[in-house]
């Protein structure tokens, strides 16, 4: 076998370990959560499958309103970071104007700064606002997201200037050049952008454990772990069940858009 063909078994062979690897984990909780309530730790593969646990976790906690909690909190956040990241983008990328350079490089410190660190201010300015418990009061301080600023100022800055000439000249005004010209040229970095925006927010959890305290605005990842807390007892095919229940929108989602959302990164490289 030759040096290149050898390495590229290597290559191959290193890649199903890893995704292996990853997937482990998940594929566990799916067969725990078909396991007879109590009997997954046995691993026991040729005992019965059951859907009984998905039955009795939804009975057990309102999912129905966690479910709906997480989607609006993810569409406001979304739709906010969507809003100001693309007029901040499009002022980095198009716009001269004093101290625009540095401005952006203090932009950019914000993905130095890890969310938790902010949670007290955080916490104060949201109590201030009258916003505790509230959607608009867990998503406010994402909006203003400094990749989706960096990803879309590249996007629009790969945009060639003779289209945005060409709509001034056809008496467009910035909003509609913005909206005409450079919008629809960015959608596959608007694509991946939401998916990345949906799964993270999807999944956070300290935040909105800290400022929410009713069912009525309790998202999924704290009312699963308010379910699964060690005074309500631990049953891995329970908890499992409830885990999978929880992840299964965003998996049908990446599995529906995967091919959309690797082919937007891909062409929504940085230029």
């Amino acid at each position: 076998m030759h040096a290149p063909d050898f390495a590229k078994v290597l290559d191959t062979l290193g890649a199903w370990v890893l995704a292996l690897v990853w997937i482990a984990p998940l594929l566990f909780a799916l067969w725990a959560a078909l396991q007879p309530s109590g009997s997954a730790l046995a691993l026991d593969f040729s005992a019965p499958l059951t859907f009984q646990n998905f039955i009795d976790v939804w009975n057990a906690v309102p999912w129905a309103g966690y479910f709906i909690n997480t989607l609006i909190l993810v569409t406001l956040i979304l739709i906010g970071q969507l809003v100001l990241c693309t007029l901040a983008g499009f002022a980095f990328a198009r716009f001269e104007f004093r101290g625009r350079d540095a401005l952006f490089m203090l932009v950019l410190l914000q993905l130095f700064i890890l969310p938790e660190v902010l949670i007290v201010e955080n916490y104060a300015i949201v109590a201030k606002l009258g916003l505790f418990d509230t959607a608009l009061g867990i998503g406010l301080p994402y909006m203003a997201s400094a990749f989706g600023i960096f990803l879309l100022r590249q996007a629009f800055k790969s945009v060639p200037i003779e289209l945005e000439e060409a709509a001034r000249i056809e008496g467009c005004s910035w909003m509609a050049v913005l909206w005409k010209v450079y919008v629809p040229a960015a959608k596959p970095v608007y694509l991946a952008y939401a998916l990345v925006s949906i799964a993270t927010h999807w999944n956070n959890f300290l935040w909105p454990l800290i400022v929410t305290n009713s069912p009525d605005t309790r998202p999924l990842t704290v009312g699963l772990s308010l379910f699964g807390a060690p005074e309500t007892g631990v049953d891995i095919s329970v908890i499992s069940a409830a885990t999978i229940m929880t992840i299964l929108p965003l998996l049908v989602g990446f599995l529906i858009f995967q091919r959309q959302f690797i082919q937007a990164f891909l062409r929504a490289g940085i230029r």
